[in-house]
């Protein structure tokens, strides 16, 4: 940039607008990646509570199948 020497406000001026533009950059990109990075955390976060979810449901399923198998030997016992 070409300095004036008879201009030197409008000099600093464009300066602080180039300093001002370079940190607004700074922040948007920042944010951009705090964001990513978010959905990043999210995505995992729902994968842990879908894994834990159905390991749940899988435990509920195979108390309920013993529970039906040991009725019905139960059942059996008393018959016989």
């Amino acid at each position: 940039m070409l300095l004036n020497p008879f201009c030197p406000f409008t000099t600093a001026k464009v300066l602080a607008l180039k300093a001002t533009i370079l940190v607004l950059l700074t922040l948007v990109i920042k944010a951009r990646v705090q964001i990513v990075t978010g959905s990043a955390l999210g995505i995992a976060l729902l994968l842990l509570q879908t894994l834990v979810f159905l390991a749940v449901s899988g435990g509920l399923v195979l108390a309920v199948g013993a529970a039906a198998l040991y009725t019905t030997q139960q059942r059996k016992g008393v018959a016989a």
